[in-house]
């Protein structure tokens, strides 16, 4: 998955993913977890995929498709070669069809976050994919909220935060903290803002967020932290791709002392040089 360079152009802004898509990519899943009970909702597949396109390496489909989805071991695809069928996939077409549709979702979540939208309410801001469940059940009939009693039912925005930190988590490499201070203070605030939402929202319900005229579900509290963390993901996107793709050193030959002179010729010692 490679994310675009392009910004989005001003003005409203259809979502790659319409109704009858998400509806598509609803039952895509639920077909899955007829084999795999572990097979995640949409809105932990947002987070999860949101979080790649804002990891400082682009992760290639060999190895997010079967973290997501399988046992987490990477494919092993020989180049010009189709991907194997995951478990779970009924046909080779059933597959393409969802990394299709991921791939409409990926490249809208790029030039959303690469257009650094002014306000929240933008036409072309970035939305996570997220449902007030809460908010759902309490606006269900009363027989019907019955069946739901004694379950436990996650807050708003926490199921698609899971995801995005199930991505971070597993490759813990390309989320090191980079070098520079004030960077790493900015990458560590970013997922603060994300991990919060990970929680539990504890406080009174004042808003609901699956219908207006709906019976409160959600506090405002919460609302702000949901704010929070979509100003993260700018955040998270725009630290990596300004510090780029991480360098591996290469050391070629013998190398001096580090009390020794500075191979460059500055007269320094090379650990206040070019090794420090």
């Amino acid at each position: 998955m490679t994310a675009p360079t392009d910004t989005a152009s001003p003005g409203p802004v259809n979502p790659a993913l319409g109704p009858d898509e998400l509806d598509e990519l609803d039952n895509l899943l639920d077909a899955l977890r007829v084999h795999e009970e572990d097979v995640p909702q949409w809105e932990f597949c947002d987070g999860f995929l949101t979080a790649l396109v804002c990891t400082r390496r682009a992760v290639p489909v060999t190895e997010w498709l079967p973290m997501l989805l399988g046992d987490g071991l990477p494919l092993e695809v020989e180049d010009g070669q189709p991907l194997p069928l995951m478990p779970g996939f009924e046909t080779q077409a059933q597959q393409e069809r969802f990394l299709q549709l991921w791939q409409l979702r990926a490249d809208e979540v790029a030039r959303q976050l690469d257009a650094q939208a002014e306000s929240l309410d933008a036409d072309d801001a970035f939305q996570p994919e997220v449902i007030d469940m809460r908010g759902a059940i309490a606006s269900l009939p009363e027989e019907d909220r019955a069946e739901m009693e004694g379950q436990e039912i996650p807050s708003f925005g926490q199921v698609w935060a899971l995801g995005f930190m199930f991505a971070v988590e597993n490759w813990p490499d390309d989320w090191d903290a980079p070098r520079d201070k004030e960077a790493a203070q900015w990458l560590d605030s970013a997922l603060d803002a994300i991990v919060a939402l990970t929680e539990d929202d504890t406080g009174t319900p004042e808003i609901c967020m699956y219908d207006e005229d709906g019976p409160p579900s959600t506090s405002r509290q919460r609302l702000e932290d949901f704010g929070e963390a979509i100003w993260a993901v700018y955040d998270l996107r725009q630290l990596w791709r300004s510090l780029g793709p991480r360098v591996e050193t290469i050391v070629k030959g013998e190398q001096p002392g580090r009390n020794d002179l500075c191979p460059c010729g500055s007269g320094k010692k090379y650990k206040k040089c070019c090794g420090a």
